[in-house]
């Protein structure tokens, strides 16, 4: 059986290290924005779930893109450009493949499972609360995995 918790920790290090930036897992992590949130969303197996080791698992997981004030510019505020780009880069991190090759920009290794599938699910888009000057943009990706 794969274990979800070992593909979450997956893409929490994918996003952060293809994207440089921090990456929370489920919550806001501890330094304030620019961010990425990571949330689990949906599961469903096929065959018989759970009880055989070898079923295959889809995986729908949120990512929040959350901008913000620049620290460097007193008085800054989160901007829609900047959400986008935090998109655009949450977006070639997991989906990106190098055209020469057809594989992954970036790898998920995920002990006792592949990769099988990796597609964006719904974008739904930005959101803002003006009165904090933050901008969140979301996106949800479903993964296709199978026992290694």
């Amino acid at each position: 059986m794969i274990e979800k918790r070992l593909v979450t920790n997956a893409l929490v290090s994918l996003l952060g290290a293809a994207t440089a930036l921090p990456v929370g897992r489920a919550a806001m992590p501890a330094v304030g924005p620019p961010y990425y949130v990571l949330t689990p969303v949906d599961i469903s197996t096929s065959g018989a779930p759970y009880t055989d080791a070898n079923e295959d698992m889809s995986l729908v997981y949120q990512v929040t893109c959350v901008s913000g004030p620049a620290p460097d510019r007193p008085g800054s505020t989160g901007t829609l450009e900047q959400a986008e780009g935090m998109a655009d880069k949450a977006r070639t991190a997991i989906l990106g493949r190098d055209p020469a090759t057809g594989q992954w920009l970036h790898p998920l290794t995920i002990p006792g499972a592949s990769c099988m599938c990796r597609e964006l699910e719904t974008e739904p888009g930005a959101t803002s609360d003006p009165a904090d000057g933050i901008i969140s943009y979301v996106q949800r990706f479903r993964l296709g995995l199978t026992a290694a």
